[in-house]
């Protein structure tokens, strides 16, 4: 009777990756991001027998809401489901690479990898941007409205525009110049629930002028170098933002001396890394990559505070594995 027996097809899957990435360089407030060949999230996904539209989500890391309503990639999932009339029941497994709150783009790591991984299961093939706006559906979870800046750069990978117009959002991909590379030092210090809600709140709701003019020129220095391929341009437009950094850097024990240290070991830019409380530094080429994270760790040890470092290339963006 056993050899009778009819063998069940494997389940159907698709597994995507995702990197970590880095927003705002400065002067680019919620307009500016770069992938990160660093931290990578995963998520795969699973049709199961069944047409009632349920969905199941295994989380690696445990502080991480596994209710798809509250779940970046559970998000992105449910929508584009939703909008395509897809019943599927769908077991998601999200193994987390991106550590969550230190401003590395931690959600929106786990809302590309979804998007692209659901598009990969369904053959949906769709175009770039449209993987991007579905991704951005999973930053409601984390911070309660769409950003595009991490995801745009998680999807996409390389230096990223958000160009907003009246026609809608766009995303200007610019490839970095191959000699870009950069440190992260990462805190050992407790963040918020709503770290990102507490970061925006510190920021002032007028500014200057004189303020918005410096940030502007920053922030076009630094399109200039991308574009150029001119890793010092690019540092001279990160370390021209008079706006952002100076109202949220009191949110990080040690910036400043993470910072000077940082610059002393032969950094060309110091910055906040997204909404923090990660610094990243700027470098050109590798050379100088360990005197850098010894110095930044240094420079958190000044407050009492270790943290984790690595170093690291621009990323290729989001992509499915087998």
């Amino acid at each position: 009777m056993d050899s009778m027996a009819v063998k069940k097809k494997p389940s159907s899957s698709c597994t995507a990756v995702a990197p970590s990435s880095t927003a705002n360089l400065g002067p680019g407030y919620d307009v500016f991001g770069l992938a990160l060949d660093a931290r990578y999230d995963r998520v795969t996904i699973t049709k199961r027998a069944g047409k009632d539209s349920n969905i199941t989500i295994k989380m690696s890391d445990g502080a991480i809401p596994s209710v798809p309503e509250s779940n970046s990639a559970g998000l992105v999932i449910k929508k584009m489901a939703q909008d395509f009339s897809i019943t599927d029941d769908l077991d998601i497994v999200v193994k987390k690479g991106v550590p969550a709150g230190y401003g590395m783009g931690s959600s929106a790591a786990s809302a590309a990898a979804a998007a692209v991984a659901f598009d990969g299961l369904y053959k949906l093939k769709l175009d770039k941007n449209r993987l991007v706006e579905y991704a951005a559906e999973g930053e409601v979870a984390s911070a309660g409205t769409r950003h595009y800046d991490n995801v745009s750069a998680s999807v996409l990978g390389g230096f990223i525009i958000s160009s907003v117009g009246q026609d809608g959002i766009r995303f200007i991909r610019i490839e970095p110049p191959k000699d870009l590379f950069m440190v992260v030092a990462v805190p050992a210090i407790p963040v918020p629930a709503k770290k990102t809600e507490v970061a925006r709140s510190v920021l002032p709701r007028e500014v200057p002028l004189k303020s918005a003019v410096h940030n502007v020129s920053g922030a076009s220095t630094l399109v200039a170098g991308f574009a150029l391929g001119d890793v010092e341009m690019i540092a001279r437009g990160i370390d021209n933002d008079v706006i952002v950094e100076p109202a949220r850097k009191h949110l990080i024990p040690g910036y400043d001396s993470v910072r000077k240290n940082a610059f002393a070991a032969g950094a060309l830019a110091v910055t906040i890394s997204g909404a923090g409380p990660s610094v990243i530094a700027f470098l050109k080429g590798k050379t100088k990559r360990k005197q850098v994270i010894k110095a930044m760790e240094a420079g958190f040890m000044e407050v009492g505070i270790k943290c984790q470092t690595f170093a690291c290339g621009p990323s290729k963006g989001a992509r499915i594995v087998v």
